[in-house]
């Protein structure tokens, strides 16, 4: 079976729920998903083990949140290149930091990533229920190829 690591970076809660809502599609494609605070990936052994990594952060300031940035420089460490990719965040204006995380996945630890990150408007997560459970299924379509 698949397995999937989901880690989040959240401020309001808002972008750990986009991640478990991605967790859901996963795990209705039969993909195994562990859903991890950004806090709790502390070595880059913390990400071995799985065939998909999905990194999100939300926006603040024009940027993803600190813990975020610090688990990528850890995440560079531990050889994802040729993993599946995707990338999500909430945003309240911008909204640039998914679109960075998902650059970096891509072009400095060379990973396949999903079509593009997927970026959701902080108090809208109603509409967007849908389209995160939506963007785990592409990431477990993406692992059966």
């Amino acid at each position: 079976m698949a397995k999937a690591l989901i880690v989040y970076a959240s401020r309001s809660g808002e972008t750990q729920q986009i991640g478990e809502l991605i967790a859901e599609g996963l795990r209705f494609s039969a993909v195994e998903t562990k859903v991890a605070n950004v806090n709790d990936i502390s070595k880059a052994e913390d990400l071995q083990g799985y065939d998909a990594m999905v990194f999100g952060s939300a926006t603040y300031h024009g940027d993803m949140l600190q813990g975020m940035k610090k688990m990528l420089f850890l995440a560079e460490k531990a050889q994802l290149n040729g993993k599946i990719g995707g990338a999500f965040g909430a945003f309240g204006w911008s909204g640039e930091a998914p679109e960075r995380i998902y650059e970096t996945m891509k072009n400095i630890f060379q990973m396949e990533m999903v079509s593009n990150p997927l970026r959701l408007k902080s108090s809208k997560l109603g509409g967007g229920i849908q389209m995160a459970q939506d963007y785990g299924k592409e990431i477990a379509t993406k692992l059966q190829t």
